[in-house]
């Protein structure tokens, strides 16, 4: 339950965790062990799974069919869309973003990704470390996800092999050491999603671990700092103006609070035009707010009649960005057809859409080798990159690091309107410029946050 309390008194605290693995590694099995083990499944959802178990000719339920919802999904035993999942124990509520293993589905993992706090990544015991672990490691780095647990899946298969486990852990950690992830922030657990071994439940079928279940680390991961602490963005959505004989000179601004925290009185910077004002009032359909904290949608009414619209960004004063035309960032390519120097597209960032030109490819990331090829040619589907884009209008961006909100965009095609690649500004791909192998970048470099 939101606000249920330690034993010591202390504030649960929410976690958004994600989970990603390769075809086949146990992922649905794992989350639907999880969600049965912290009875957080009704009685019918896991008599229907029984039912459909036992029509399989299966002994015991198939907890992957907790969540494996869509028809495709079951019928293809894989996972295809993103699906958030909640649950809690009396020390932590979760929110569990569910991503695709498969390669085709990187854009979705890239969504999942983005907004959380700790990242498990599954391998099957038996075949270790592949490919698909490699890029969502580097997606979790990118994205800068504080926290990453490697649950070493189908331990049971291999005879709970400790030298298996003990190989498996030392090649990711030297992974996620090159990925720039500190040693404090990586761990490695022993699991069988199927019977329950070290998801929830200490196991005595592997007495050679001593560290904590799976269930235990998610509870006492640190979170990272609240997005309040950040500073203020508020992305307009909407121009209120009612023009009622009630409401004859009532302006307000509609959106969602993206970081920070508002409060009436408080001064501010709209952006890009750099108007200054201050907040007169936080309303909404209940009424007035003393404060406004992110993931609120609110209204804003400001002090001063200014010219402000759809697309504008309203900033705390005291650290307003700098709007520009020119972005650097980091490109997850998310389209069919390859991106290559000179492409238009639109850039997507908050509420504001502008045309925009891909003036450069700085480099190309190679997630299995940990090498940056420099100035290629083009990126390709799920290719993660470094470019350059000159927009139409100056953009108010944040450094990604700064703000995953307002520090990401998307690139859009205008032919069609679908999304072609998801950007971070400022944001370093996860390996040194010169490309010479797995060093990667110091501790930190990447801003993993707390």
């Amino acid at each position: 339950m939101v606000g249920a309390r330690h034993g010591d008194d202390t504030p649960a605290r929410l976690l958004r965790l994600a989970t990603a693995g390769s075809v086949d590694d146990g992922k649905s099995t794992l989350v639907g062990r999880l969600l049965h083990d912290t009875k957080s499944v009704l009685a019918d959802q896991l008599d229907a799974v029984t039912r459909a178990s036992a029509d399989r000719g299966l002994a015991a339920p198939d907890l992957s069919l907790l969540v494996d919802g869509l028809r495709a999904e079951r019928e293809q035993g894989i996972t295809i869309d993103v699906a958030y999942r909640y649950f809690a124990t009396p020390r932590r509520t979760f929110v569990l973003a569910d991503t695709p293993g498969h390669v085709q589905y990187t854009r979705n993992t890239v969504t999942g990704m983005s907004t959380a706090q700790l990242a498990v990544l599954l391998v099957d015991a038996r075949r270790g470390l592949l490919e698909q672990t490699r890029r969502h490691a580097a997606v979790a780095a990118l994205l800068g996800v504080p926290h990453l647990v490697l649950a070493v899946n189908k331990i049971d298969l291999v005879g709970y092999d400790q030298e298996v486990h003990e190989s498996i852990a030392k090649e990711f950690a030297t992974h996620a050491s090159a990925l720039g992830y500190p040693a404090d922030r990586v761990r490695t657990v022993p699991v069988s999603a199927l019977v329950g071994d070290n998801v929830a439940r200490p196991s005595a079928a592997t007495p050679w671990y001593a560290g904590p279940t799976l269930l235990e680390l998610l509870e006492t991961t640190p979170v990272a700092n609240d997005p309040g602490d950040g500073p203020f963005r508020f992305p307009v959505q909407y121009v209120i103006r009612p023009r009622t004989p009630a409401h004859p000179d009532y302006r307000g601004y509609a959106g969602q609070v993206a970081s920070g925290v508002v409060r009436p009185g408080d001064p501010v910077t709209v952006a890009p035009a750099g108007l200054a004002t201050e907040v007169a009032r936080i309303d909404t359909a209940d009424g007035p707010l003393p404060h406004a904290v992110p993931g609120q949608s609110v209204t804003l009414v400001l002090r001063d009649d200014l010219d402000i619209g759809r697309g504008d960004l309203i900033a705390g004063a005291s650290a307003a960005p700098t709007p520009r035309e020119e972005l650097d960032a980091a490109l997850c390519w998310l389209a069919d057809r390859p991106l290559r120097p000179g492409a238009r597209l639109l850039v997507k960032h908050g509420t504001r859409t502008v045309p925009g030109v891909v003036t450069e490819l700085a480099a190309r990331f190679d997630e299995q080798r940990l090498g940056a090829s420099p100035a290629p040619d083009l990126l390709e589907l799920n290719d993660i990159g470094r470019v350059r884009i000159r927009c139409a209008q100056a953009l108010p961006v944040d450094e990604y690091a700064v703000s995953r909100r307002t520090g990401a965009f998307l690139l859009i095609d205008p032919a069609d309107g679908t999304t072609a690649a998801a950007g971070l500004v400022g944001r370093p791909l996860p390996v040194l410029p010169d490309g010479d192998g797995p060093a990667g970048p110091p501790p930190g470099a990447l801003g993993h946050g707390t």
